[in-house]
């Protein structure tokens, strides 16, 4: 993993989002080798129940930058702590089917054990980003959203876990940026816009 391609490149941000969020994209090394941290939200939540996600939400009033965010948001949901926290760059905006704008900051944080805040966090999920770049593990379908137009959907199976959605987006930009992964040039599959998703 090559992280010298998020270090070296200048983020497409959005200037139009009413409701701003910042996540956290960590990279730890297990064994010598780079593993990416996830939550798994909590099933009581009212967006995005038990969806695998980084860490991190909304912009509060006493954050002074969108990375004061993601670095807030992921003390409280894993307790990870700013200063043990280097931030290498950010990925692009990307909006949310719930309306927010959300930057992605790439991190490196130490191997350790993280202790979820369970009113937010049911589980501390770490995937090697080898599994994650196996294309067995991956597939994505085309769907046409009511709202956001024809787009594509990814998705990546792990174990018990899969990273879909927004996370599914700015995981596969990161890895196209700092791995030899690239998103294949054909979706799996074509659905309607209100079929079930594979999860």
């Amino acid at each position: 993993m090559d992280l010298s391609g998020v270090r070296n490149r200048s983020p497409v941000t959005m200037v139009d989002g009413e409701r701003e969020a910042a996540v956290l994209a960590p990279v730890l090394y297990r064994d010598g080798e780079p593993h990416l941290l996830f939550t798994k939200r909590a099933d009581h939540l009212g967006e995005h129940p038990g969806q695998m996600s980084f860490p991190g939400g909304g912009r509060e009033p006493s954050d002074e930058t969108l990375r004061d965010t993601a670095l807030r948001e992921a003390n409280e949901e894993i307790g990870l702590v700013a200063d043990e926290v280097t931030v290498l760059g950010g990925l692009d905006d990307i909006r949310t089917s719930t309306d927010y704008a959300v930057r992605p900051f790439v991190a490196e944080i130490p191997d350790r054990t993280y202790v979820p805040d369970e009113t937010e966090v049911a589980e501390v999920v770490v995937i090697p980003v080898a599994a994650l770049t196996d294309l067995d593990n991956y597939e994505s379908e085309r769907r046409d959203h009511p709202d956001y137009g024809n787009h594509r959907v990814h998705f990546f199976h792990v174990d018990d876990y899969t990273v879909w959605g927004a996370t599914g987006r700015i995981l596969t930009q990161l890895l196209e940026l700092t791995t030899d992964w690239s998103m294949p040039p054909e979706v799996d599959r074509v659905v309607d816009p209100d079929a079930d998703f594979p999860v």
